[in-house]
């Protein structure tokens, strides 16, 4: 990134001129445009100096010129630049009365994780006209409260999880041999009565070791409930967290958007590759809103994309993950004020109703 320290107040004053004026065009912007704009620093200033400031500013690689016109447009380094200044004011967080009412209602009534995040990616797709994202953490920590598996087919078995946070895990398994309604309703017994109140990794490896231990009919249960809970709960390398994804369409506002569309929906359908891509950037550690512009480090499909995320707690511990991944011309303080409202008030929205 340009060193901030070789802008000058006037020339900060500009790009951020510039940048609000093109998020809320997409047209390069002039020096004429500039110097009739409303802001207090550069108010008065003739569209000759404003020319030179923004040569200064291109020769720091903060614009560029994508034509011939006159105009020009924020680079990647001058968004960055952009948000680091909204990031270091008072307004994060801060949204209107209306914005936080809006959220409210839409949350109210709801419980448990799986339906916070669920209706989160809603909002966020609504708010901030992006791709709304949440993603359910996988903790190993997490509380058995009930297992129950529904014989579909032959060989395939509906298998529901739902953990003590109120999270509601539900797959279709395809086993390597059928079981029967009997076998399945004695092993979800078996679970039930012997593993309510477990961790879900503290399951695998008591079964594990019965089964390791015991040599008669009962090691027949144990292996069964074992394939069962094997394909129900993956280890934790390999599971697949719950995301909700919504707003695709948001990011489709030009002829050149459309072309790309396919690409992005490609990305965004691959919902283990989102999850990586938010795993990769997003430290449940961290306690703000992280804005992220190089997502085609971690997905090519999404250059050109911008990921505002920041995780949700519940009691203190992570819950998982909401953002909106949109186009570098998003409206920056009302995106990041809306993650970082949701995310806070994720322990109130969370509490028994």
């Amino acid at each position: 990134m340009a060193d901030a320290e070789r802008v000058t107040a006037r020339q900060r004053a500009i790009l951020t001129a510039i940048v609000e004026s093109y998020i809320d065009t997409g047209e390069p912007v002039g020096s004429g445009t500039v110097s009739r704009l409303p802001q207090t620093e550069i108010s008065g200033l003739s569209p000759a100096t404003v020319r030179n400031e923004m040569a200064a500013l291109a020769d720091e690689g903060l614009l560029e010129q994508p034509h011939t016109s006159a105009g020009r447009i924020p680079t990647a380094r001058a968004f960055r630049m952009y948000v680091e200044q909204i990031s270091g004011g008072a307004g994060i967080y801060k949204l209107s009365a209306g914005s936080r009412s809006e959220i409210d209602s839409n949350f109210a009534g709801l419980t448990g994780t799986q339906a916070v995040l669920e209706r989160t990616s809603h909002v966020l797709a609504t708010l901030t006209s992006g791709v709304g994202v949440a993603i359910a953490a996988v903790s190993g920590g997490d509380v058995l409260e009930h297992v129950h598996f529904s014989r579909l087919t032959e060989a395939r078995v509906l298998a529901v999880v739902v953990t003590k946070s109120g999270l509601v895990r539900d797959r279709v398994l395809a086993l390597d041999r059928d079981l029967t309604a009997r076998d399945l309703e004695t092993a979800a017994n078996f679970l039930n009565e012997n593993f309510r109140g477990w961790n879900i990794e503290g399951v695998r490896r008591e079964i594990a070791r019965l089964v390791e231990r015991e040599r008669n009919e009962y090691q027949r249960l144990l292996t069964s409930v074992q394939h069962l809970w094997a394909h129900t709960v993956p280890e934790s390398g390999a599971t697949r967290q719950t995301i909700y994804v919504e707003g695709v369409a948001n990011l489709v506002t030009s002829q050149e958007d459309r072309e790309r569309l396919r690409e992005v929906l490609m990305a965004l359908e691959a919902k283990q590759r989102l999850v990586e891509l938010l795993n990769a950037y997003i430290d449940t550690r961290q306690e703000s809103v992280r804005v992220v512009f190089d997502l085609e480090e971690q997905a090519p499909e999404l250059a050109g994309l911008v990921l505002i995320a920041a995780p949700a707690r519940m009691a203190g511990e992570n819950r998982g993950t909401v953002g909106v991944i949109g186009p570098k011309r998003m409206q920056y303080e009302r995106t990041m004020s809306a993650v970082g409202y949701i995310a806070q008030v994720f322990d109130r929205m969370l509490e028994p109703q």
